[in-house]
């Protein structure tokens, strides 16, 4: 759901099981990015300390000593169950399983309106099972799973704390040092010494690869090479090392404890000490909320945290969890309902997003509408310990602290952003129920829930029972004005400015800029998420290429499965794609790709790769890009970013028909911020979704893009990306028409200024999972062939590099 891998509602939400809340495989990533840079984690998604049951004890068995509730369920717990948080070693509260009760307060379905309306679930009760002195913080046990992660992350956190970002040239910002440590992790992960494609080829099943120890002379591609002398784990960083601080110093006795006085003056109460809950007396309705003693008119009667949430977070849609794709596990098309926590969400129906609150008692306020309520929610005013409190929250960095210093200078600062940035800071705002009026002692808490509410509820309330189509389900209204304008009728889709109205405001071609958000202007990622002009008219000239030579024709023979060219998942083999076509000359038909279908059964998709085999490919088809004008693109990098020059290494096609779920990656990585894979289409089908996922800097946050004629999209080091499902054809269930398939390709160039800091580890990149027939330009520095410097002097079509003569002309 949503565009977020997690969503700020996980950290909520219990689920019965880990994991039940979010596809697991959706999660991961390759290289695997470490907990310390996904600015939202996964929450509770890994708890499991607290079980919640739909069969909790009610009237019929609270007296049966051998009843156990048994039926767990995935549940958001407002109170404690949201609030507490979790430390392994010094956990003092947990739940009273036996205190908790189920029952709709006497109402029976269908004849009385309020059943499904309000939660049955209530009095859940929280023990202390050690001594708790005054000041000291609750913990819940979150689970061993949820405790393993937050060690590996908080460690992180410590160590970048005060640490300032990293310049690089070209970039949009300075980069995150969080990036370090992905940076230092897969260094260490690079071997000093290259395998040989013999040694490669060995570890293919038997009869899936070409073993090219057999090819005769000089088809061979590459063959041994020598100890790698260029490792970049061999140079140390000593900026980088520092002591690691004793971490027993962080587990001292009486960290967890603040003095009276300090809570009074820095910390809020969320309630006012004069509410209790009980049962309500009004019809429809189930728990209340009552004074305790008298409140003046103007006094705040609770405080509370607010999720925000999107409208659709609240969508039940239509789903098979037994479907045989992923891709058609939900249906989204199709509403079926909504969640049960609408009821109790606050908004504007002109806004994409609800708050929900989640202090104690909050949500067992009911409606008393204009006439009876007595309560009403409002913002917190300047100066307010409330207002102090939760402006540090919301604006606060990863190293801020919280105390006495502490001055706000930008009071209620979730009011001036757009609703997106609100969202990915849910539980750091916060409103307060303030009273009209005088209330007294006993009196029931009320607040008016608006009018579009009352329209609903009497309208579903006047429907015969048998002609309702399901359970009550609406927003509690806001007042007039307390939305500001900047959160109504904008969207909750995450989009990319650039690309957002090119009809009206073109890329420029030859210029490679960051992606930025069109909601607030932020770069998506300073790091590695650029996107590039290209020449106009350059798609289709490489594309017209592309089809004289053959690699189209062999595409629409892979793709849809021809005889002769059917893989297997991993399999690769070589073709002459010039034989294919009559518009190809005696010198393309000397061509010889590979091509190789990637992990079809591992990710249900059919991506093929295509690339050169042989030197006479190779070189075709790097001059076949220049003389499309994409010698503009590699300009355009390297002089946004500084470079001295640029090798284009490895070219490869990707075509594909079909997608269920495929893995988000990085093809180029820890290369000193020095690579970039290169990417546009050729051909695409009209009328789909995105095609593209592209994931975020702060590593949750995914955006759909559709590939664009004449634009590309240039990611670099941990430039996480993912091809996005699809369906255009399947050829397990052809008709017959394969001739008239959809396909879909694009094309990649990986881009590097290549040196002493990287030619290792661009080494051990391009002899990954795919063929790798010239890995021997990875041998020796300076590089065989450089595509462009920053005099000029070298193109794709006339490189210049250690491997050519000083005069040769080409």
């Amino acid at each position: 759901r949503g565009q977020q891998r997690h969503p700020s509602w996980l950290g909520y939400v219990w689920p019965k099981q880990v994991g039940a809340l979010a596809q697991m495989w959706d999660s991961e990533t390759f290289p695997r990015p470490e907990p310390g840079l996904a600015e939202m984690d996964p929450g509770l998604q890994l708890a499991d300390g607290i079980e919640f049951f739909m069969d909790d004890y009610n009237e019929d068995t609270q007296d049966d000593d051998d009843f156990e509730p048994s039926h767990r369920i995935n549940a958001f717990a407002p109170g404690l169950g949201s609030l507490a948080n979790h430390d392994g070693d010094f956990v003092n509260i947990d739940r009273h399983y036996h205190s908790s009760r189920v029952d709709y307060n006497f109402q029976t379905a269908p004849w009385d309106a309020g059943v499904g309306a309000f939660t049955p679930h209530h009095n859940m009760l929280y023990t202390t099972f050690r001594d708790v002195e005054r000041g000291m913080e609750l913990f819940l046990d979150y689970g061993e799973a949820f405790h393993d992660h937050a060690l590996k992350r908080n460690d992180q956190l410590r160590k970048i704390q005060g640490k300032k970002k990293r310049a690089v040239t070209g970039f949009a910002d300075d980069i995150s040092r969080d990036w370090d440590f992905m940076e230092e992790h897969q260094v260490k992960q690079c071997p000093t010494e290259l395998a040989t494609e013999k040694a490669k080829r060995e570890r293919l099943k038997v009869g899936m690869g070409v073993d090219s120890s057999i090819l005769p002379g000089d088809e061979r591609p590459y063959t041994e090479y020598r100890p790698n002398d260029h490792h970049p784990a061999d140079e140390e960083d000593e900026e980088d090392e520092e002591d690691e601080e004793d971490n027993d110093d962080d587990k001292r006795y009486g960290w967890n404890v603040k003095p009276l006085e300090w809570l009074y003056d820095n910390g809020v109460c969320l309630s006012s000490g004069k509410l209790w809950t009980g049962t309500s007396d009004a019809e429809y309705t189930g728990r209340a909320v009552f004074s305790t003693a008298g409140i003046a008119k103007g006094e705040v009667v609770l405080t509370t945290p607010l999720i925000a949430l999107r409208r659709d977070d609240f969508r039940i849609y239509k789903s098979d969890p037994d479907a045989e794709h992923v891709r058609d596990t939900v249906d989204k098309s199709t509403v079926i309902g909504d969640e049960l926590l609408f009821n109790y969400a606050y908004g504007h129906p002109d806004s994409p997003m609800l708050l929900v609150p989640n202090a104690p008692m909050a949500n067992f306020i009911n409606h008393g509408g204009e006439e009876d309520a007595n309560v009403q929610i409002r913002w917190p005013t300047a100066g307010s310990k409330t207002a102090r409190l939760f402006d540090w929250a919301y604006n606060r960095q990863k190293e801020d602290i919280y105390d006495d210093k502490f001055e706000s200078t930008n009071h209620n600062a979730w009011l001036k952003d757009h609703p997106i940035d609100v969202m990915e800071k849910s539980g750091k705002l916060a409103f307060e129920y303030v009273a009209l009026r005088d209330i007294e002692e006993d009196e029931e808490i009320l607040i008016d829930y608006g009018p579009l509410w009352d329209d609903a509820w009497y309208t579903f309330q006047a429907t015969h029972p048998y002609a309702r189509s399901g359970y009550f389900r609406h927003s509690i209204g806001v007042p007039d004005g307390f939305y500001p304008d900047n959160w109504l009728d904008v969207t909750d889709q995450y989009e990319i400015a650039e690309i957002q109205d090119l009809e009206n405001y073109p890329l420029e071609p030859g210029v490679a800029l960051p992606m930025t958000w069109a909601h607030n202007g932020k770069a998506l990622s300073p790091k590695y998420g650029y996107i590039v002009g290209l020449e106009k008219g350059f798609s289709d000239r490489f594309l017209a290429y592309s089809e004289e030579t053959g690699v189209i024709e062999l595409y629409r023979k892979l793709l849809t499965e021809q005889e002769g060219f059917r893989l297997e998942s991993d399999e690769f083999t070589t073709y002459k794609p010039g034989a294919l076509t009559n518009t190809s000359n005696a010198s393309d038909e000397e061509m010889e790709f590979f091509a190789q279908k990637y992990k079809a059964d591992i990710y249900r998709f059919n991506m093929h790769f295509v690339a050169a085999w042989n030197e006479a490919a190779r070189k075709n088809v790097i001059d076949g890009l220049g003389d499309a004008g994409f010698d503009l693109a590699v300009k355009a990098v390297g002089e946004r970013f500084g470079y001295d020059n640029i090798t284009c290494f490895h070219a490869s096609y990707m075509g594909m028909t079909h997608c269920d779920k495929a893995l988000m990656h990085s093809d180029i990585y820890a290369t000193n911020d020095k690579s970039w894979n290169i990417v546009f289409p050729l051909i695409t089908v009209e009328g789909t979704e995105p095609e593209l996922n592209i994931m975020a800097e702060d590593m949750n946050t995914v955006v759909g893009v559709h590939y664009l004629k004449d634009i590309a999209y240039a990611m670099g080091d941990f430039g996480f990306h993912q091809t996005r499902p699809s369906n255009y054809f399947d050829p397990s269930q052809s008709d017959g028409e394969e001739s008239a398939a959809p396909i879909r390709v694009v094309f990649g160039a990986y881009c590097s200024q290549i040196d002493e800091t990287n030619i290792a580890m661009l080494r051990h990149i391009y002899d990954g999972d795919d063929p790798a027939p010239f890995a021997d330009q990875f041998t020796e520095l300076p590089m065989r062939e450089v595509h462009w410097t920053k005099t000029g002097s070298a193109t794709l079509r006339h490189p210049e590099g250690s491997g050519l003569p000083e005069t040769c002309e080409n």
